[in-house]
C-alpha cells in the first residue's frame, strides 16, 4: 500500500500512481507543498527561538544573582529547568499539535517563548523562575513540531540539508546570544539585555502568524475541494491499523525510534555536560583565564555549524552509515583527546562541535524519513526528544558530582564518552535498520 499524506490534492488512481512513482511513500508530492525557501525560512527564524533563551542568563549569571538574590541552585534552573521541562512537557507538545496542527503550534511556541522572556526580565526571583518555566515549556512545542513540519513539507531527498539548516540557525542563535547578551548588559543592565533577545522571537512569530495562516488557508481550500475520492486517499494516509504488513511496519519503527532514543540520550548528555563544563576543565587543566577558557569552549558552539551542514553533503556522496559513523568518531575523539592530548584543547574543542552539530542532524534527519504519518512523526520526536533531554538534565550535575568525588577531570571525561560511545551505537544500529524498511 502507498501511504499519502492527508493534505494531498492528488485524487484516483492516476495520483496515486504518480505519487509512487515520484516520492516515498512517507511523503507527498512535490506540487502539493509549498516552496521550499519559505519553508526553510520559517524553520530557521523558529530555531533561533529555541536555544538563544536559555543560553542569555549564562553570559549574566552574576548580575541576574546579584540583582535577585538567587543562589547557586537557582541560577543552575535558569539552564536546567527548561531542558528538564524539554523532557516533561512532550506529552502536551504531541497534543497540542493534534488538536491544533503544525503552524498553530509553531505560533504558540514563539508566543509563549515571547512572553517568558518578557516576564523573566521584569521581576524578582520567582518571577525570573516562573518565566523561564514558561520559556521551557513553549519551546518544548517547537523542539516536537519541528521533525513533522519537515516530514510534510520536504522532499525527502532534502531532509536533511533542512534539518542542518535548522541545528546551525539554533547555533547561530546561541552564539549570537553569547556574544551580545554581556555587552548590552553592561550598557542596559542585565534586565534589558536579556529582554532584548525578544526583537528576533517577535520577528519570526510575525512571520509564522503571516504565512502560517497563508498554509492554514491554503490546505483548506484543497480540502474543501476534494470530492468522493477523499474517503479513499484518506485511508490511505495515515498507516493501516491491522494486517501483518502494518504490525511489522509499526514494530520495525519501533524499533528504530528506541535506538534513536539511545543516540539521542549520548547525543544530549555529551553536549550538555561539555558545555557546562569544558569552560572550567580548561581553567583548572590548562591554566586559562575566564576569558580565554570561555573564547575556547565557544568554538565547541560555532564548529557545530560545520558539523550540522556536514552531515546532509556527506549523505548525499556516500551510504547513510557513514555519516554517523564519521559523527560517532568525531565524538568519541573530544573526551579521548582532552585525556591523552589535553594541551590540543582547541583542536579537540572544534572536532567535538562538529560531532554536536552533526549528531543532532543525523538524528533528526531520520524521523522524516521513517515516519508514515505526521501523528507517527510527532509521536516518534516526543519520544527521542524525552528520553534525551531527561539524559540532559541528568549529565552535568552528575559530571560535576564525579568532579568533585574525584578531584579531577577524567571521571566526568570518561562520563562524556560513555555517552558518544551510546550516541555512535544507538545511531548506526539505527540507520542499519531504517535502510531494510
Amino acid at each position: 500500500m502507498v501511504l499519502m499524506d492527508p493534505d494531498s490534492p492528488a485524487r484516483g488512481a492516476d495520483a496515486h500512481a504518480q505519487t509512487n512513482a515520484k516520492e516515498t511513500p512517507t511523503h507527498r508530492p512535490s506540487a502539493a507543498r509549498p516552496a521550499l525557501p519559505w519553508v526553510i525560512t520559517g524553520i530557521v527564524v523558529l530555531a533561533l527561538s529555541l536555544r538563544a533563551p536559555i543560553i542569555a542568563p549564562t553570559a549574566v549569571i552574576g548580575d541576574i544573582q546579584a540583582g535577585t538574590g538567587l543562589n547557586a541552585i537557582g541560577a543552575g534552573l535558569l539552564t536546567g529547568l527548561p531542558v528538564l521541562l524539554f523532557a516533561l512537557a512532550t506529552p502536551l507538545a504531541t497534543r497540542t499539535i493534534r488538536r491544533f496542527g503544525p503552524e498553530a503550534t509553531v505560533v504558540l511556541c514563539l508566543a509563549g517563548v515571547l512572553a517568558g522572556t518578557i516576564i523573566r526580565s521584569a521581576g524578582p526571583a520567582v518571577v525570573v523562575l516562573a518565566g523561564t518555566a514558561l520559556i521551557g515549556v513553549a519551546m518544548t512545542l517547537g523542539n516536537i513540531v519541528v521533525p513533522v513540519i519537515i516530514r510534510r513539507d520536504v522532499s525527502w531527498r532534502q531532509v536533511s540539508t533542512v534539518t542542518g539548516a535548522y541545528s546551525a540557525a539554533m547555533n547561530v542563535g546561541s552564539m549570537a546570544t553569547l556574544l551580545g547578551t554581556a555587552p548590552l548588559a553592561a550598557l542596559f543592565g542585565w534586565r534589558w539585555a536579556i529582554a532584548s533577545w525578544g526583537v528576533v522571537i517577535a520577528a519570526g512569530l510575525a512571520y509564522w502568524l503571516v504565512w502560517g495562516r497563508r498554509q492554514f488557508g491554503a490546505r483548506a481550500v484543497a480540502a474543501k475541494s476534494m470530492t468522493e475520492g477523499t474517503q479513499t486517499k484518506r485511508t490511505t494516509a495515515e498507516p493501516a491499523s491491522d494486517g501483518p504488513g502494518a504490525a511489522m511496519a509499526g514494530n520495525h519503527n519501533r524499533r528504530i525510534v528506541g535506538l534513536l532514543i539511545l543516540a539521542f540520550c549520548g547525543q544530549s548528555a555529551a553536549y550538555y555536560a561539555t558545555t557546562a563544563w569544558l569552560p572550567l576543565l580548561l581553567s583548572e587543566t590548562r591554566g586559562l583565564g575566564l576569558a580565554a577558557s570561555g573564547a575556547t569552549a565557544s568554538l565547541f558552539q560555532v564548529a557545530a555549524i560545520a558539523g550540522a551542514f556536514g552531515v546532509p553533503l556527506l549523505a548525499a556522496r556516500t551510504r547513510t552509515w557513514i555519516p554517523v559513523a564519521v559523527i560517532g568518531l568525531c565524538w568519541i575523539t573530544l573526551p579521548i583527546g582532552l585525556l591523552i592530548a589535553p594541551e590540543a584543547y582547541v583542536l579537540w574543542s572544534i572536532i567535538g562541535g562538529i560531532a554536536q552539530g552533526g549528531g543532532f542532524t543525523a538524528i533528526f534527519s531520520l524521523i522524516p524519513r521513517i515516519a508514515r504519518s505526521d501523528k507517527e512523526a510527532a509521536s516518534a520526536s516526543a519520544r527521542i526528544q524525552s528520553g534525551g533531554y531527561l539524559a540532559a538534565t541528568c549529565a552535568p550535575p552528575l559530571a560535576g558530582w564525579l568532579n568533585s568525588v574525584t578531584g579531577g577531570w577524567s571521571a566526568p571525561l570518561l562520563l562524556v564518552l560513555a555517552a558518544t560511545l551510546a550516541f555512535g551505537v544507538g545511531g548506526l544500529l539505527a540507520v542499519r535498520l531504517s535502510e531494510r524498511r
